[in-house]
């Protein structure tokens, strides 16, 4: 499973990025022989400069092998409860997904 990072209205930050990369291999690992890529999209929706509330956004879109991609997002007060949020997301919803193709 490959991990590609995006950022918008903030600079890239290795501490995002430890943090979307152990979530998903906690979360999703199970899956990662089923998935091509997970693209992380990181984005500060007022810029860095304003404050807001739900201004920090995080959008995961998975490409599962031989199925269409699929996306989830969370937008929360900081980037860490958002990861989490999204990733929590992700698993229900790929765990749906291949327990579906598992059947048919």
């Amino acid at each position: 499973m490959h991990i590609e990072f995006n950022y918008k209205n903030l600079p890239a930050s290795d501490a995002l990025e430890t943090h979307a990369r152990e979530a998903l291999s906690n979360h999703v690992g199970r899956f990662s022989d089923r998935i091509t890529r997970v693209e992380v999209h990181f984005a500060d929706l007022n810029s860095t400069h304003k404050q807001g509330q739900n201004d920090k956004r995080v959008l995961f879109e998975a490409r599962p092998t031989g199925m269409d991609p699929l996306a989830v997002e969370s937008a929360t007060d900081d980037f860490h409860t958002a990861v989490s949020d999204a990733v929590n997301k992700l698993q229900r919803v790929l765990t749906t997904r291949f327990e579906r193709a598992a059947t048919h």
